[in-house]
């Protein structure tokens, strides 16, 4: 037996047979970058077909099917909601999934609580009950575990921790990205880096070899390595970040662990410790005291186990 998971993320799908006890068995990745709604819905439908028709090849049953959106899964009515992909504002994807082999139940939710059910499961978090995955990538979101149960809100949108609020000025920009990921997400570290190399035009170092407008993270993360002034000012901006909100959820939810994840860490994890000492100045003591803080143990595949996790737990529920 085994199950079909996918991991949706902005510009690839990743998709696997899984066994239940979370070995991989058959891999299929698909490049997604600039295609609409309707034709990612298609690529999923093809990727579900593929790995179905392998699986029963091996000899394989599929018992189920777990998929994992970049943005929220309104389990109201299997609609989903995700900015990086066109004209999925309110996309029927459960309906559309579920006719492309109608005897297996198809199981969607959002890429962070995907993120914490892989991290409980197989990860750094394995066995907690009590757990937030922080994943930092090109945007911000956070999966939250509160005694073994996903919180999700009243609108399915709980974790949606870009958007969390950690200075006292208001400026325009954040209407959008939200003022955590507008400073700490991997497009905010390439956006700071900018603004700042815009405004000192006596800075001549390297993040002003590249236009300004052509920064990255990966820039940032290169000039801080060289000794870059203005980069290091830019990650240690993003570690106080970081660690604020590293605060804010041990003192609102007394976790056992926090999980810093996604693309940036990657090569942000040699900051964690920082990330601990700037998060012990801010959050309730006795808390912090009974918290652990890492990098996750599983990186990229966070997704794909939660995926896999979310379709399992239909046999749970038979």
């Amino acid at each position: 037996m085994a199950v079909i998971a996918i991991d949706l993320g902005g510009t690839k799908s990743s998709a696997a047979l899984v066994s239940p006890d979370g070995s991989v068995l058959i891999r299929d990745k698909v490049e997604i970058t600039r295609k609409s709604g309707t034709l990612v819905s298609k690529i999923l439908q093809k990727q579900i077909q593929t790995l179905y028709t392998k699986a029963l090849r091996s000899g394989q049953d599929v018992s189920g099917i777990g998929v994992s959106v970049p943005g929220i899964y309104y389990s109201q009515t299997g609609h989903v909601w995700a900015p990086n992909i066109p004209g999925w504002k309110d996309y029927p994807l459960q309906q559309e999934l579920q006719n492309t082999i109608p005897d297996i139940p198809v199981k969607i939710d959002s890429d962070r609580a995907a993120y914490i059910l892989g991290e409980t499961w197989l990860g750094a978090a394995r066995g907690c009950r009590n757990a937030v995955f922080i994943a930092v990538g090109t945007g911000i979101g956070a999966g939250i575990m509160v005694d073994g149960t996903i919180l999700r809100g009243h609108a399915d949108i709980a974790g949606a921790t870009g958007w969390m609020s950690l200075t006292p000025t208001f400026r325009s920009e954040y209407t959008r990205f939200g003022c955590f990921e507008y400073h700490a997400s991997g497009d905010g570290l390439a956006r700071v880096a900018r603004d700042m190399v815009n405004e000192d035009q006596d800075y001549y170092g390297l993040l002003r070899n590249p236009l300004p407008e052509h920064i990255s993270s990966y820039d940032v993360f290169e000039a801080f390595t060289a000794g870059d002034a203005l980069a290091q000012e830019v990650i240690n901006q993003a570690i106080k970040f970081w660690g604020m909100v590293t605060a804010n959820f041990i003192s609102l939810f007394n976790p056992e662990i926090i999980v810093f994840g996604g693309g940036l860490f990657g090569p942000a994890i040699q900051f964690i410790p920082l990330i601990i000492k700037e998060a012990q100045r801010w959050a309730q003591p006795i808390a912090f005291n009974q918290v652990r803080i890492e990098g996750s143990k599983i990186g990229g595949e966070a997704g794909l186990y939660g995926a896999a996790k979310i379709a399992l737990s239909v046999l749970s529920e038979e």
